[in-house]
């Protein structure tokens, strides 16, 4: 953070709720009031060969560490910047005989940084690794068991000529790493790669309708304002993603972050009648029949989870279609089960380049989140300009720059004109307006040109599908 960044913000404590982040100006959506970089990071055990250990891009060709052959980098430049982190982590790889776990690679980072820095207050940060909480006495039997075999790899690792720590001091780093891991994505934010500690995010709140957002973008994660804030007011992200009830929600946060969420959509359920919404009229389903349909969708999601983690599209598909034929006469247009369902079903089908089927299904996905997400949400950006690009590829030009354009005013405020996303938004933006005024002037005309290009140009496939919509904003270790 610059010293303007750490003016504009102030920790503050408050009574039950902990530490917490107040705003010392006024921020406008799409403000970025901070940019932060890692206080330390590493890549996913999983992508370690084809993610950059610096700047946490995808590439297809990385450098290899001469000495350890583990960490990977786009050239020497990321090697370079790299070696002040990576030198001791590269010697210990070395004597060990292998890499440990991410966690492992993590809590070791940390420790050299403190090695090399002291415990104190970091530059540029508000508060100390010290002084984040680590919520190890709320560790239940199974992440205690966890957490001590962490200990005990850690101990194995760590070099004995480097600085010895107490195990009560190791284990609350774990405990930090557990409750205060930040997801890191790729370069344009659809997968998630690595997790690294942000001192100054650790401190700012949760609430399900917050009034910031955080995103990482160019190796730093930036929290960016989502609507007017005053001085003042309190700085908030959501730590969980907002499509589901308030009951589920704040069960996810008790597990997973050890505190009873009170905020004020969940103290007023508010959202929750449109999430579990039913079909209304003279034919309005009964109780028991809402119950069967719905506990048919919790059965068919999992059987889909499965066949995805398998590839098994075109099964995945069938199941959709099976479940919407269910679901629809009984199920309202903003129930989740309803639109996990669409979800999953414009995704595969798009992949499949089944796209007008899968146009369909994102439109009615689109037009349920507009009901019940932020207007600024970038998870809801995402989606609307995944179901825009959709009925580009499906040749529906009109509804599909509409969409893209509507993508791309969310993302301008949730990323920033900036990031790698918005960029290539803006570049659908411009060819999808190009296309539409020449569909508007001749289209007869617009689709010969179209059915051309598309012979001599190979077809745009769509990424192959992942069971994780979109990366989460804390990193929590199953």
């Amino acid at each position: 953070m610059t010293k303007g960044e750490m003016e504009s913000v102030e920790v503050f404590t408050s009574e039950g709720k902990g530490r917490g982040l107040k705003a010392q100006k006024e921020f406008l959506p799409g403000d970025v009031i901070f940019a932060e970089p890692a206080y330390a990071a590493v890549v996913f055990d999983s992508l370690t060969h084809v993610v950059c250990h610096t700047c946490f891009k995808r590439q297809e060709r990385l450098h290899r560490c001469g000495q350890c052959k583990f960490a990977h980098y786009c050239d020497r430049t990321c090697q370079r910047a790299a070696w002040l982190n990576h030198k001791n982590e590269c010697s210990a790889i070395k004597k060990h005989g292998k890499a440990p776990t991410e966690n492992i690679r993590l809590a070791a980072r940390i420790m050299w940084k403190i090695e090399r820095e002291g415990s104190g207050l970091s530059e540029g940060c508000l508060v100390s690794i010290d002084d984040l909480q680590n919520h190890v006495d709320n560790f239940g039997e199974e992440e205690k068991k966890e957490l001590h075999a962490d200990v005990q790899s850690f101990l194995e690792f760590w070099p004995p000529q480097s600085q010895q720590f107490g195990m009560q001091y190791i284990s609350h780093v774990f405990g930090v790493i557990s409750c205060n891991g930040f997801t890191l994505s790729d370069q344009r934010g659809l997968q998630a790669v690595g997790v690294g500690i942000f001192p100054n995010l650790c401190q700012v709140n949760h609430d399900c309708w917050p009034n910031c957002t955080v995103i990482f973008n160019n190796g730093k994660i930036e929290l960016r304002a989502l609507s007017k804030i005053s001085p003042g007011d309190e700085l908030s992200v959501s730590y969980v993603d907002f499509l589901n009830v308030s009951e589920e929600r704040q069960k996810q946060l008790k597990k997973q972050y050890y505190f009873d969420c009170s905020c004020e959509h969940c103290k007023k359920q508010i959202k929750d009648d449109l999430m579990l919404a039913v079909k209304q009229g003279e034919s309005k389903p009964s109780a028991e029949t809402v119950k069967e349909v719905v506990q048919f969708s919790k059965d068919t999601l999992e059987k889909i989870n499965k066949a995805r983690i398998e590839g098994l599209y075109h099964e995945v598909v069938k199941m959709c279609r099976e479940c919407l034929k269910k679901q629809e006469p009984v199920l309202g247009d903003t129930n989740i089960y309803l639109l996990r369902i669409l979800s999953i079903a414009s995704e595969v089908l798009s992949y499949l380049q089944m796209f007008e089927e899968a146009a369909d299904y994102a439109k009615r996905m689109v037009d349920g989140y507009m009901k019940i997400y932020h207007p600024n949400n970038a998870q809801l950006g995402m989606a609307v300009m995944r179901a825009g690009v959709t009925h580009w590829h499906a040749g529906l030009i009109e509804a599909g720059h509409g969409l893209i354009c509507k993508a791309y005013a969310i993302l301008l405020i949730t990323h920033g004109p900036s990031h790698p996303i918005t960029k290539d938004l803006e570049v659908m933006r411009v060819q999808t307006e190009m296309e539409l005024r020449m569909f508007q002037q001749n289209e007869f005309m617009y689709y010969k040109m179209r059915e051309a290009a598309l012979k001599n140009q190979k077809i745009q496939v769509m990424p192959e599908p992942s069971n994780e919509t979109s990366p989460g904003l804390f990193h929590k270790k199953e």
